[in-house]
């Protein structure tokens, strides 16, 4: 299939759904008339960036509520609440206000690990999953944790620490020549700072002014999760991605997506609503891995809990 511009909008169709259902980003590289897998992820990626703008309906579209995706799962109300966990004071009361108004209808809340001591640290009925220590556990049975994974990981933080002072200096000089031209500028540095591994985080300029913005005014929180949604591919084929690249952090990204749809699932008994709230970039994932058990391409009977 053509991936020019001048494709119809039936191809434009069969590929979006093409890469929708695949499980691979080896079954896309015919789809896509693609010469290799890496092509064939970019070449997926931009057609689900244009193609997919507006279909991704969230079912909370008013004021006053916490948007999110939502997914019923035997009969229960799955709400997934992707946001920023930046720790600004603006999204800590935003959050526990609405936290707050579930808690009051009994509604039971999950949170993503290390958010609770974040945002809900005497909020008792909120419960911190254990995705973050369930990862750190798969990792060390990889054989990860070595001087070599450590030293590894150092130099990520460096290059991770510069890439963030480059886009808040780009950032800053917004005022004086505009959004455009920043954005235009961001996108050059992230050309330059962000690795293959970083495609598939969205560790890219857009997301990190983006993200500044939603932690200091939250009501725009449905901006960041609508650019995610669009930016990453089903979670599947970013799995598929990273594996080839980095399995540790394959497994801190989109192992824990599949944690903590499982341990919602797993752990919930009575409860007919049920509320995850997760970094933004988490949320398509979570979605995606709770909708297969609504479809029943996953279950719990292999679930452990761990510690």
């Amino acid at each position: 299939m053509p991936s020019s511009s001048g494709s119809s909008p039936r191809d434009a169709e069969l590929a979006v759904e093409a890469i929708r259902s695949a499980e691979s980003l080896s079954e896309l590289v015919g789809v896509l008339d693609a010469d290799t897998v890496q092509d064939a992820y970019f070449e997926a990626k931009r057609v689900w960036r244009d193609q997919t703008d507006g279909w991704f309906p969230t079912s909370y579209n008013g004021e006053g509520v916490l948007p999110g995706d939502h997914v019923v799962v035997n009969g229960h109300d799955f709400h997934v609440h992707g946001v920023t966990h930046a720790g600004t004071d603006e999204e800590r009361g935003f959050l526990r206000d609405h936290v707050s108004r579930f808690l009051d209808r009994n509604a039971t809340v999950y949170c993503e690990q290390g958010m609770r001591r974040m945002y809900f640290d005497d909020f008792g009925a909120v419960c911190e999953m254990d995705d973050y220590g369930w990862s750190l556990q798969k990792v060390k049975e990889l054989g990860g944790g070595s001087s070599v994974s450590y030293e590894a990981d150092e130099i990520e933080r460096l290059r991770s620490r510069l890439r963030n002072s480059v886009f808040a200096l780009v950032e800053a000089g917004t005022g004086v020549y505009g959004d455009r031209f920043a954005d235009a500028l961001g996108d050059v540095a992230s050309d330059f700072l962000t690795s293959k591994v970083d495609a598939s985080k969205r560790s890219d300029f857009r997301s990190f002014r983006l993200t500044r913005k939603v932690a200091e005014n939250p009501e725009r929180l449905s901006e960041l999760q609508t650019y995610y949604r669009r930016h990453l591919l089903p979670h599947p084929l970013e799995r598929d991605w990273l594996s080839r690249y980095d399995t540790e952090i394959e497994i801190f990204t989109y192992g824990r997506n599949e944690r903590m749809a499982d341990y919602a699932v797993y752990h919930n008994e009575d409860a007919e609503e049920v509320h995850l709230i997760v970094g933004a970039a988490h949320q398509p994932g979570v979605v995606h891995c709770l909708e297969g058990h609504r479809d029943g391409r996953r279950t719990i009977e292999e679930f452990q809990l761990f510690g």
